[in-house]
């Protein structure tokens, strides 16, 4: 059988760096969107980059916003983390908008990537660039999955600030 179809649903490490990236030009695109075309501009692009990248259609994701404070620290909706990167939800009051702070650069550095079959685990620093050239790190743990088509998805997003002893 030397024409045997094969089925491979593994994840590579290319496939993390790519899932990464995107994740940053998203941000940033967002940010853009908002900048010139407002909030419906930008509710739409991040709509549409949930619906990517995300596997909210898989299930709930475990996604920790760095920003988030009981009792919605959690967003394991779509609902959730749209609201986390646009605002504009009276369910989320505290969200203002994470996407919409005119960021211009995402740069990911990886502690250590861990892939098992069709699931990787990355964790690692984020800097995310404004539109003042001001950085802002932040540690990130992601988990992606590949979905029954093959794409690539964020099914656990967890960020946060590093640690300062002051």
């Amino acid at each position: 059988m030397a024409n045997a179809k094969t089925y491979n649903a593994n994840i590579t490490e290319a496939d993390v760096l790519a899932a990464q990236k995107a994740w940053g030009a998203a941000l940033v695109k967002i940010s853009d969107d908002f900048a010139s075309g407002g909030l419906p501009k930008a509710k739409a692009t991040a709509n549409a980059v949930l619906d990517a990248a995300y596997g909210y259609n898989m299930g709930p994701v475990l996604f920790k916003p760095t920003l988030t404070v009981a009792p919605q620290t959690f967003r394991t909706t779509k609902a959730g983390a749209l609201a986390y990167f646009v605002g504009d939800d009276k369910n989320f009051p505290a969200d203002s908008g994470f996407a919409l702070k005119g960021w211009k650069k995402v740069d990911i550095e990886n502690a250590a990537i861990h892939i098992n079959g069709d699931v990787a685990k990355s964790m690692g620093k984020v800097m995310i660039t404004d539109k003042n050239g001001k950085v802002t790190t932040v540690d990130k743990t992601w988990a992606f999955k590949k979905d029954d088509m093959g794409a690539v998805r964020i099914v656990l997003h967890h960020s946060s600030l590093p640690y300062s002893v002051n």
